[in-house]
Formats: C-alpha cells, structure tokens, sequence
C-alpha cells in the first residue's frame, strides 16, 4: 500500500473519534450535518501531511537508483522531516566509504561497474550458448509446479513458446496420469528432502493438435541453504522413438544378465587367473558394449577400453585423468557417490543416464554399474542408445 493511500486511512479513521463524541452528546442528526465537514478537513489534512513525507522518499529512492548504476556524484536533497534526514546522511557517508575504497585499489568506479556488467553479460551469453547447443530443453518450477523459466527449444518438441509456459502450472501442459505422476513426484521430494536426480518419462501434450509427445525427463530437486524445498531444474528431450528400441534394450538386459553371472563365476575363483586382472579390453567382448570404464569409490578413473575415443573423443590416455563425474553430464560428484554407496550394498545397478562429448555434446546411454568387492572398483559398462 502507498504511504499517502496509508496515511489517509489512519486519518479517516481517527476522524470517526470526533464523530462519535458528537453522536453521544448530540444526537445522530447533528453528528450528521458536521460528517461531510469533518471527513473533508481530514482528507485535505492527510492529503498535505502525505506530500510533505512521500516527496521526499520519491527523490531518495530515484539518488539511490543512480547510485546502483554506478553514479557516485549524486547530490543527496536534505529533508525537513527527521528521520528522513537522518537516511541521507547515512547514504552520504556511505558513499564516501566506497568512493575511498574504489581509490586505494586504484580503479576508476566506472570500470568497476563496466567490468561487472560485462561479467553478467558474458555469463547469460554462455547460458545462451550451452541451451542452443543441448540436444531438448531446459525448464525449471517453484516449489508449487508453476514453470519459472524454459528454454527456447521447448518450441521444437511440443509447438509452444517459453512465454506460454511460464508462470502456468507445469502439470497442465501433461496429460491426466502424467501430471499426477508429477505432483507426487514433487510432494515426495520435498517431503523427503531428496537431492539425487531422478529420471520421469512422461507424456506431454502437443499444442497444434494436442497429440501425447513421450518425453525423458532428468528431475534435479533445489533446495535452499536451510533445506527448504525450493523446485525443480529439469532437462527434457523428445524420446518418441525410444520405444521402437525396447525390444533392443531388452536384448541388451539378457547379455548383461549373462556377463553378470560369468562375472560372478570369475570373482568366485581367486586361485585361478582371474580376467579382471587383465586390461579391461579383455574382459568383455567389444559386440557386448560399446565402451567400459573401471573407476575407484572416489570416482577416479583408472582403466577403460581404447574404443571409447569413437564414442567420447577422448583418449585412453585422457581418460585417465579425469572422474567418472566429468564424464556424468547432470549428476552431481555427491550424488555419483552416494549412488555408488548404494550399488555396494545391492552389487549392481542398471542406470539411463547422459555421457559428456569432448566437444562438448552429449550422448543418452545405458548403464550397467558393478561393483567389484575384491578390487574395491566400479566397472560401468555403456551402450549407447539410438532415438
């Protein structure tokens, strides 16, 4: 509420004071005939006493947006009214602080705010950059499911523009079994305090003709500093096709079952030589996957098959410099280890997940995880899949 709108309101309602003396002493009719007069001179007086305190504030806070800009040479106006004055006279000084601050480092004050403004702008043109690049869109929601920001490459999936999602709730652009999917997704982090990420498949609907699009969504809950659930950051993309590969993918579950329960017959023959001392290459034949990666409970990487260059780009030799972490294209390294605390409770684990390109591109993969307890290392076993 403005201050004078405020102002008004109290006088208004003192007035009713002297009315309701002049009702009590006498009578309704007379209190009658001075109602107009009175709430006349209260208006007129709240209107005056606004003005002289509204002007004021008006021009501080316009001195202090010129100061925000970087404008360190404004002329604070004095104030007749106290405590007014007494605000001006902080701002002064405080002023006078920064401009001895700015003169010791040596820097004129334009540079100073020139160079953050160019850091912002260069921060927002590498956002930009990475969206454009991203293979589906990024999208995020408050705590309540109303969609806060999406990137423009929602446009190519689903037909609507990132203006006619935001601020709508996310569940109405999901079709009926999908949007409770989601509410209950969202009750259960935040009533859980989840922050590993998570994966949905959900059916989005259409805008021109509403038809179900399939969509893979990677869910990353935000929480604030006191672990206030705060919403979602989201990475979707159009998985359509996915479902022409499920009969692949269970092909590909069957030989992983397989060279489990060899792996399982090898771990169980400590006397003999045992093929997990040999170089990864050996281990599995290259038709059974399309790259491993043996990596320690720190996520180090520490052996991998010289074809994943074809994959990844990099090379054997790069590869072992870096944690399966880098590789990781959303997980957190915290969430990666607290993963793999609970695949060496359970042994393995197959995960969907997205593997970072040296240029900077990504890859959707599955991934077969096992931990191997004699050597305390994970191998993860990849296959990319095809959509």
């Amino acid at each position: 509420m403005k201050l004078k709108w405020l102002l008004t309101v109290m006088c208004l309602v003192i007035s009713l004071i002297p009315i309701a003396m002049i009702i009590g002493l006498q009578g309704l009719e007379i209190a009658t005939k001075f109602l107009s007069l009175i709430i006349f001179v209260t208006l007129t007086i709240a209107f005056i006493v606004s003005y002289f305190i509204s002007i004021p504030l008006v021009k501080l806070t316009k001195n202090i947006d010129e100061i925000s800009k970087g404008n360190l040479d404004v002329e604070l106006e004095k104030s007749e009214i106290y405590e007014i004055n007494n605000l001006t006279n902080s701002l002064d000084r405080v002023m006078a602080s920064l401009k001895l601050a700015i003169n010791k480092v040596g820097v004129q004050k334009d540079e100073i705010f020139e160079n953050a403004i160019k850091a912002k702008e260069q921060v927002e043109q590498n956002f930009e950059n990475l969206l454009k690049k991203i293979d589906g869109w990024i999208w995020e929601t408050d705590e309540k499911g109303i969609c806060t920001l999406c990137s423009k490459k929602v446009t190519e999936t689903l037909g609507y523009c990132p203006k006619e999602l935001i601020g709508k709730d996310i569940c109405g652009f999901l079709h009926s079994d999908d949007a409770k999917k989601l509410k209950e997704n969202i009750f259960t982090i935040s009533r859980d305090k989840r922050t590993v990420t998570n994966k949905l498949d959900l059916y989005w609907k259409e805008k021109t003709n509403k038809e179900p699009v399939w969509v893979r969504t990677f869910v990353i809950p935000v929480f604030n500093t006191t672990g206030t659930f705060q919403g979602l950051r989201c990475f979707s993309r159009d998985a359509t096709d996915y479902k022409a590969t499920e009969n692949t993918i269970a092909e590909l579950q069957k030989k992983i079952g397989e060279l489990n329960k060899q792996l399982h017959e090898i771990s169980r023959q400590p006397d003999k030589q045992s093929s997990l001392s040999k170089p990864i290459n050996e281990t599995v034949t290259k038709q059974e996957f399309d790259y491993m990666i043996l990596f320690d409970e720190k996520t180090k990487i520490v052996d991998c098959t010289d074809d994943i260059e074809k994959k990844l780009g990099y090379s054997k030799k790069e590869m072992l410099s870096l944690t399966f972490s880098d590789v990781v294209y959303l997980e957190s390294p915290n969430n990666i280890k607290a993963s793999l605390e609970e695949i060496k409770k359970q042994g393995n684990k197959y995960i969907k997940d997205i593997h970072k390109k040296k240029d900077g591109s990504s890859i959707f993969v599955s991934e077969q995880i096992r931990y191997l307890k004699d050597r305390n290392v994970f191998i993860c076993m990849v296959k990319q899949e095809i959509f």
